[in-house]
């Protein structure tokens, strides 16, 4: 691996599944107390906004989604069943309330416990609401791209747990490497 610094801006302010399928082998980097961890991302759900009933943002602007619609390439953690934390990237124009959610790490560097869901991913990388609304292009918390010669192939699937969305229940946003041990559901 080489050295790793943060995708510029511009990579979020994006078509927010094109985002999803470029964050597939991308770097998650948090520095915690001195600790660098790192987990290559091999598991992602898109959310398209307002429109998207499984999305928070379908909710409209709340003091909770205010990240969402922002502008792109900060963190929207947020709290589910009261103990997990849960980290999407907002993506697309300041407005637009797109993100992508980040469900399943490999394991790269100082990484203990599972990472196979958005809360165990979040526990074993440090992420808690102190992260909400942490700009993306920060030194300490941020995505370093993928290897572009590394070969991926990408398998496209319904979201998991939205079932109460209708038809946003079964459109294929959620992305995950084809063949990578440390995705949460195939």
């Amino acid at each position: 691996m080489t050295s790793l610094a943060p995708v510029p801006r511009a990579f979020y302010d994006r078509d927010t599944v094109a985002v999803a399928h470029d964050l597939l082998g991308a770097f998650l980097v948090h520095d915690v107390a001195g600790e660098v961890r790192v987990g290559k991302i091999v598991e992602v759900e898109a959310y398209l906004g307002e429109s998207d009933l499984a999305a928070h943002s379908s909710k409209g602007l709340t003091p909770r989604t205010r990240i969402l619609f922002g502008p792109p390439g900060f963190a929207y953690v947020y709290l589910i069943y009261g103990i997990y934390c849960c980290m999407n990237v907002v993506t697309e124009r300041e407005g637009s309330a797109c993100a992508v959610l980040l469900r399943a790490l490999e394991p790269v560097q100082n990484l203990a416990g599972r990472t196979q869901g958005p809360g165990l991913l979040c526990r074993a990388m440090g992420i808690d609401l102190r992260q909400n609304g942490h700009d993306l292009e920060s030194p300490d918390f941020f995505i370093s791209p993928r290897d572009q010669s590394a070969p991926r192939q990408v398998v496209a699937r319904p979201r998991v747990g939205v079932d109460y969305s209708g038809i946003w229940a079964t459109k294929p946003l959620r992305f995950y490497l084809d063949g990578n041990p440390y995705i949460s559901i195939k």
